[in-house]
């Protein structure tokens, strides 16, 4: 697992597809999802923690992008 894509992927194992319209929106609530799989302990740690990764990257890059001036 290496991307937001990746992540994507696990969560519509368990029946979670995430789109709010906003990539940032997107990348929170996929955070909240996957807190509630592992919490379900339906993923190990191991898994959990590489892709809490992932999305935590991504959020840095999405509020970057954000930062840096693009408007709307």
């Amino acid at each position: 697992m290496e991307t937001l894509y990746d992540v994507q992927q696990l969560l519509k194992q368990f029946g979670i597809y995430v789109y709010v319209g906003k990539r940032i929106y997107d990348i929170e609530l996929m955070q909240i999802e996957l807190r509630n799989v592992y919490e379900g302990r339906l993923i190990d740690k191991e898994t959990y923690l590489q892709a809490w990764r992932i999305l935590k990257r991504e959020h840095h890059i999405e509020e970057s992008r954000q930062e840096g001036g693009t408007n709307g």
